[in-house]
C-alpha cells in the first residue's frame, strides 16, 4: 500500500480517491489501415463506478510523478506491458488542490491485455469512435471530448539555420560549432515541453519527437552522437527538406515547426503543419 492511496477533498466540494492527487493511462494504437484504438478498462462491479469503462489509473504517492504513477497503477490492474508504451504527453483536470492527469501514450501493436488485479473486470481495445457506445465511467466521460483528438504524438522540426540565426552567439565565426549547440541545448526538451501553441494539442505537458534539419556548412553535426535528439542533414535545401518530413508524415503524427521564415512558414502550413517563431523555442531552452 503506498501512501497516496486515501480520500481527499478539493475546492470544487468534492471527495477524491488519491491523497496527493490521481493519474491515468489513455493508451493507443494506429493500426495499418489509420484506425485508431483505444485501451480501455471496464471497472469491477463492486467499486466506485462499477461495470463502466474508462482508462485505467488511481491514486498517485507522494513520491512519484503523473507519468510514472499512471504507468504504475496499469501495471498494478492489467497484463499491459507498460515498457512498451511511448509517452507523448499529459493532460492536467484541475479541482483547486486536487487534480487527475491523463497521460496519453501510443502503443506499437494491439497487445492481448487482462485484467491483473480485482478492480479490472475487463481490458478491450475499442475504435475511437465507438468509445462512446460504452457506458463511461463519468469522470472519463466528461475529459473524452478534450482528450479524442490526442491520440497523435507530437514531431517537433528545427529550422537550424532559421533558429541559429535568431541567438547571438558569434555563430557566423562557426555555423557548425553553433548547430551543434543548439543541437544539445535541445536535449533539455526530453523532460517535456510546456506551453504548446493555442489550439494544437490539449496537453499541459508533450513529450515531442525533436529532429533537427541541419543544412550547408553544418551538415557535418549530423554525424556526431545526438542522444535524444534527430539529427538530419539536408542534401540540399533545408527549407525542401523540412517540406518533405512533413509531407511524410503517418497518420500518428502532427508536426510543430519553429522558423521564421515566411516562405517556409506557408509551405509547412499547406502541408499540415503548425508553425511557431524560434522565440518560443529559445524561451523553453
Amino acid at each position: 500500500m503506498g501512501d497516496g492511496d486515501g480520500w481527499a477533498d478539493c475546492g470544487q466540494g468534492h471527495t477524491h480517491w488519491g491523497r496527493f492527487g490521481a493519474a491515468g493511462l489513455l493508451a493507443y494504437h494506429h493500426d495499418a489501415e489509420g484506425q485508431v484504438w483505444i485501451l480501455l478498462q471496464q471497472r469491477a462491479w463492486w467499486g466506485i463506478g462499477g461495470g463502466t469503462w474508462g482508462m485505467f489509473g488511481g491514486a498517485l504517492h507522494s513520491h512519484e510523478d503523473a507519468v510514472t504513477g499512471a504507468l504504475r497503477e496499469t501495471a498494478e490492474e492489467c497484463t499491459l506491458d507498460t515498457g512498451t508504451v511511448n509517452v507523448h504527453g499529459t493532460s492536467v483536470e484541475d479541482h483547486g488542490g486536487w487534480s487527475f492527469t491523463s497521460v496519453m501514450g501510443s502503443l506499437p501493436e494491439r497487445a492481448r491485455v487482462g485484467p491483473a488485479s480485482r478492480e479490472t473486470r475487463k481490458a478491450e481495445w475499442v475504435r475511437v469512435e465507438e468509445v462512446t457506445d460504452r457506458k463511461l465511467f463519468e469522470p472519463f466521460a466528461r475529459s473524452w471530448p478534450r482528450l479524442q483528438d490526442a491520440m497523435k504524438g507530437l514531431v517537433l522540426i528545427v529550422d537550424a539555420a532559421n533558429v541559429v540565426g535568431a541567438r547571438a552567439d558569434g555563430w557566423w565565426k562557426d555555423r557548425a560549432g553553433a548547430n551543434a549547440r543548439l543541437r544539445d541545448d535541445l536535449k533539455k526538451l526530453n523532460g517535456g515541453v510546456e506551453g504548446l501553441p493555442s489550439g494544437l494539442f490539449p496537453f499541459n505537458r508533450c513529450f515531442p519527437q525533436v529532429v533537427l534539419v541541419v543544412e550547408g556548412a553544418a551538415r557535418s553535426v549530423a554525424d556526431e552522437p545526438s542522444d535524444g535528439v534527430t539529427v538530419v542533414a539536408a542534401p540540399g535545401s533545408g527549407d525542401d527538406q523540412i517540406v518533405d518530413l512533413v509531407q511524410r508524415a503517418g497518420p500518428g503524427a502532427a508536426h510543430l515547426v519553429v522558423t521564421a521564415d515566411r516562405e517556409l512558414r506557408a509551405r509547412c502550413q499547406a502541408a499540415g503543419a503548425a508553425v511557431t517563431g524560434p522565440r518560443w523555442l529559445l524561451e523553453r531552452l
